[in-house]
């Protein structure tokens, strides 16, 4: 077995172990105001750094390609509270554009 499978398979404890131990939290811990707070802001922060690192990143560096003016547009009008597929097409539409002009 290789050093990758062993690394694969320790990962795959460690995530396991860790969502039982969540589990096993008691109720009391994640009723108090300031616990609650974070683990309902915990995942929009998460989902946050996921779009910026994406958006910005290719492999190990930074990058200005037509993932910028998509992410600008689909904030502009999550902004304006359109509705999310509309959201999405829009921001699909202006990435295939800047991609035909051949920016990105």
């Amino acid at each position: 077995m290789s050093w990758l499978w062993i690394g694969v398979i320790g990962a795959t404890v460690v995530a396991f172990v860790q969502k039982w131990l969540g589990y096993q939290v008691p109720p009391a811990v994640l009723e108090k105001p300031r616990i609650a707070r974070v683990t309902a802001l915990l995942p929009v922060a998460l989902l946050g750094a996921l779009v910026a690192t994406q958006a910005v990143a290719d492999g190990q560096h930074l990058t200005a390609d037509a993932r910028l003016p998509a992410l600008a547009v689909a904030a502009l009008l999550l902004a304006l509270r359109a509705p999310f597929l509309a959201v999405v097409i829009a921001a699909a539409v202006v990435a295939a554009v800047c991609r035909a002009l051949g920016w990105g």
